[in-house]
């Protein structure tokens, strides 16, 4: 065929291509182009909010009666986290997303009890949360006068509790602990007429009809989509954070392969031939500046999507392998999925103080996610996760809040912070199984030349210490041994 030699350029050039953006899409989108925020009132707060070091993220919606993966399996995606394995008749897609959406007339957390939960969040160390207001699927957790897919809906069993607006008890909870509260919003509403319009079957992830060939139908959507943010900016009290969901939801020249493709790429393989790019611009723009009129100096974070809008960036389940050059945020789950899972497994209290101090001496901040059961509650080992996290927090957390990141980062099993004043920590992360501590722990590089005097943080003493050459040696005392025995990671401060 007089056209083979051509098919067979353009295959290779395209294998080619996905070779190459397989192994680089990691590092273009740990080395992203940031776009620095100009308002003085967001910066000082993205100041404060980058010295809170840890935060807790909650999904939780009527899909936790099935204990699915969010939305996802009315999403008609063949990725293995979009299968439908729940229901009476999970072939059938149709019948499938109605039974789903059934849900709401079953969901009844009567066990709802948010104080329980901030207090274990605030005994943690944890300083922010971010609560999911209204996922992909469009349920809406709060009292919106835009839909009746909602939790306070005479259809949801729970809307006759007088504690029936989650979201709002939610926040006034976390708020009388001290923590800042922040509000997960979906931009896209799988639920919507005006974004997926029932005349037509939904493809994937976008909006099934073409945005620019529909623009009165587009236009109803973004204005639907900006009236329930400004609602939650407006009767829910102080909202310190907007954490926008499905950056696919964005203003994008088809042309144009944005850092959400990129960021799919590394999670899934051939990611640009399984996404449609469609131009879905919902005037971000415009709505920032509406949100920022009801709450001057809110940060806003329009995941993966490059450009002014998104003032810190929000890596998902993974900790960058460096040090970023701007505000970010590693999103990790804490056991079972995003979502609340049957008998999920939580991770030790070892592994996620040693998650946070790896985040933190990188310069970036932990959002650890725990997903409320169908009823309301918290399970068990999540309690038992955050009081182990929060006994190491007592000690410890001044190696923590308010720190900056310094080079060299780490060394070994040796992580360094430091405070603006010139004070260095020293966190060595004890090994799974590890009851002894070394003799001696070595750090190559630290920064600081003349070293007064290196204490471990609480009542555990002063620690020995000399330099040869670039290596600061420090001699681990006796008596220290038998009370940071047991410990998941211990401090020395330098000052």
């Amino acid at each position: 065929m007089t056209h083979s030699r051509a098919t067979f350029n353009s295959s290779l050039i395209l294998l080619l291509l996905m070779i190459f953006g397989q192994l680089s899409a990691q590092a273009v989108y740990e080395d992203e182009r940031y776009v620095p925020e100009t308002d003085p009132l967001v910066l000082k707060k993205l100041e404060e909010w980058q010295d809170l070091k840890f935060g807790l993220l909650m999904h939780w919606g009527p899909y936790s009666q099935w204990g699915i993966v969010e939305s996802w399996s009315i999403c008609p995606e063949e990725y293995g986290w979009c299968e439908r394995k729940k229901g009476s008749n999970p072939t059938n897609y149709f019948a499938y997303k109605k039974e789903y959406e059934g849900l709401q007339s079953t969901f009844d957390p009567v066990k709802f009890d948010p104080e329980k939960w901030a207090k274990a969040a605030k005994n943690a160390g944890m300083k922010y949360m971010v609560f999911t207001t209204k996922h992909h699927d469009g349920f809406s957790m709060f009292d919106s006068k835009y839909t009746d897919y909602k939790i306070t809906d005479p259809k949801t069993p729970f809307s006759k509790n007088p504690r029936a607006n989650i979201t709002k008890e939610v926040f006034d909870a976390f708020r009388r602990e001290g923590l800042w509260a922040g509000a997960y919003f979906s931009k896209p509403d799988w639920h919507h007429p005006n974004y997926w319009d029932p005349y037509y079957p939904p493809r994937d992830r976008n909006v099934n009809y073409e945005p620019e060939a529909n623009p009165e139908k587009w236009n109803k959507f973004v204005e639907f989509t900006h009236n329930q943010i400004l609602e939650l900016l407006t009767d829910y009290g102080k909202v310190d954070i907007l954490w926008l969901d499905g950056g696919w939801v964005a203003k994008t020249p088809k042309s144009e392969i944005t850092s959400w493709y990129d960021q799919q790429l590394v999670n899934n393989d051939n990611g640009y031939l399984k996404h449609r790019i469609v131009n879905q611009d919902i005037h971000m723009d415009e709505l920032v500046e509406k949100a920022r009129e009801k709450q001057p100096g809110l940060i806003v974070v329009d995941r993966a999507v490059h450009g002014k809008n998104q003032n810190y960036l929000t890596p998902e389940n993974r900790v960058p392998e460096k040090a970023l050059p701007y505000p970010w945020e590693s999103c990790i789950i804490a056991g079972g999925g995003w979502s609340y899972a049957f008998n999920a497994n939580y991770m030790s209290a070892k592994k996620a103080v040693h998650t946070l101090v790896d985040i933190v001496a990188k310069g970036g901040n932990l959002l650890l996610n725990i997903a409320p059961s169908p009823e309301g509650e918290w399970d068990q080992g999540a309690y038992n996760l955050l009081q182990g996290i929060g006994n190491w927090m007592d000690t410890n957390s001044e190696a923590i809040y308010g720190t900056k990141a310094i080079a060299p980062y780490k060394y070994e099993k040796v992580c360094l912070t430091s405070k603006p004043d010139g004070t260095l920590y020293l966190i060595y992360l004890m090994d799974e199984g590890q009851e002894m501590l070394p003799d001696t722990i070595e750090f190559v590089g630290l920064p600081k030349e003349n070293i007064r005097k290196a204490t471990f943080l609480g009542s555990h003493g002063k620690v020995k210490w000399k330099k040869e050459g670039d290596t600061t040696v420090f001699t681990i005392p006796s008596s220290a041994q038998n009370s940071l025995k047991g410990t998941v990671a211990f401090t020395i401060k330098l000052n």
